[in-house]
């Protein structure tokens, strides 16, 4: 085994913690605490970011109301970008980025908002990228359905183009703060954009200045043909998912390859694969753990719920001991095709509950057997890392000691994962190895 580092990352919803559980707060308090405590724990161990998800709608999927969505807490979800902030306030090194829409915030307010938070968090802000794949989203905004899967990508395409070019519009060195003459930005380096695209229009400049990292860390969730250009294309990282190192090594090689044919250099742009480790004194608890949590029937319909959500496809529908049927979506393409795939042969309740007992490389056992698999996985597959994610509503005060103060001393010892970070900005922190 080799000691090569790679990197972690957190995905995390804003959403109700372990509210029915022993060890979370009852989903009683919205200030955010919890959170910003999370974050501190997070920096301590040394992440590289921690990604806050968001959707923009209360679901009707499930069954055609929102009586599932809010019975089961996939509702109430607030907004991540305030969060993100106060996350900031309260480190001094990871990185936080929130979720925003495409579809949703006209660019010129995008850019401005990242420009500024990205002053805020010191050179610590980054963006994730969606199109929303939601047509009870769009219609909360004035529109009855959302474009197609493809043209969102397309459009999307577009406004990121038009979003970096106002990151640009003003020179890095546009900030004189010259006393003698009275100047503080120099106007000759401020220039309009003028941008005149398909689906956007916008004269520029931005009224802020340019941010500390020239431009946020973008991060982008790259599954579909048309996600995985649009990721190599921008993305400074990538949030994946799949199931086996061959596969896991498999997207990594072909995202490099499409990175180098948009001009980048193959290790700008770091992807992160999806895990929910579970962690305990012996491997037989842990595994004990899992099944305990993932054969729950109130686990098995937060899934069902939460798909339904997801893709606008009502799961309800269904027999669950009978296999899925065949089944399209306008909505989230990458995560359907995925569990498609993954419930093949199987029917669906058998596809819920395998699908939650094994996860990529089973990272369930003591601290020390996991971190030895987790390491193990990284030089098969060749890079980049982790994002930490946790099985459905099980996020508490418990799960993320186990994994700040359990897991990650065992990956530090091991030499896999930094024990300091080595700069100020986040992107920096990310390119570092």
């Amino acid at each position: 085994m080799s000691n090569k580092q790679f990197h972690l990352a957190w995905f995390l919803n804003f959403v109700t913690d372990d509210w029915h559980g022993t060890w979370g707060n009852g989903g009683r308090d919205w200030s955010g605490d919890f959170y910003v405590e999370m974050a501190r724990d997070l920096e301590r161990a040394c992440f590289d970011y921690v990604i806050i998800e968001d959707k923009l709608m209360v679901s009707t999927a499930y069954g055609g109301t929102m009586e599932a969505d809010l019975k089961y807490a996939v509702t109430p979800k607030h907004d991540p970008v305030p969060l993100a902030v106060l996350m900031a306030q309260a480190t001094s090194r990871l990185g936080v980025v929130p979720t925003m829409s495409t579809s949703f915030y006209p660019p010129f307010l995008l850019a401005r908002l990242c420009a500024t938070i990205d002053h805020l968090a010191r050179g610590r802000f980054g963006w994730n990228i969606v199109t929303s794949a939601e047509d009870r989203a769009a219609q909360n905004f004035g529109m009855d359905k959302l474009y197609e899967h493809d043209e969102r990508y397309a459009m999307a395409t577009e406004y990121v183009d038009l979003v970096r070019q106002l990151w640009d519009s003003w020179e890095p060195d546009a900030v004189v703060r010259d006393q003698e003459s009275g100047t503080y930005a120099d106007h000759t380096k401020v220039h309009t954009v003028d941008f005149v695209g398909k689906y956007y229009k916008s004269r520029g400049p931005l009224n802020t200045a340019r941010p500390p990292q020239g431009h946020p860390v973008l991060c982008q969730a790259g599954a579909s043909p048309p996600g995985r250009e649009f990721a190599a294309r921008y993305a400074d990282t990538i949030i994946a998912t799949a199931n086996t190192p061959i596969q896991m090594k498999a997207y990594r090689e072909d995202i490099r390859a499409k990175l180098a044919a948009h001009g980048r250099g193959p290790d700008d742009c770091k992807v992160l694969f999806l895990i929910s480790p579970i962690v305990a004194d012996t491997v037989e608890e842990a595994r004990a753990k899992k099944l305990r949590w993932m054969s729950d029937p109130l686990y098995i319909q937060l899934v069902l719920v939460t798909m339904s959500s997801i893709t606008e496809i009502d799961f309800s529908r269904f027999d669950l001991d009978q296999p899925l049927p065949a089944v399209t979506t306008n909505g989230e393409r990458g995560f359907l095709e995925a569990f498609v795939r993954r419930a093949e042969g199987k029917t669906l309740r058998q596809a819920i509950v395998d699908d939650g007992m094994s996860d990529a490389g089973e990272f369930v056992g003591t601290p020390d057997t996991v971190a030895d698999r987790m390491a193990e996985m990284m030089d098969e597959v060749g890079g980049d890392g982790f994002l930490i994610t946790t099985p459905e509503k099980k996020l508490n005060r418990r799960y993320v000691t186990e994994i700040t103060d359990g897991l990650i001393p065992a990956l530090q010892r091991r030499g896999v994962v930094r024990t300091s970070y080595t700069h100020e900005h986040f992107r920096d922190n990310l390119l570092d190895f």
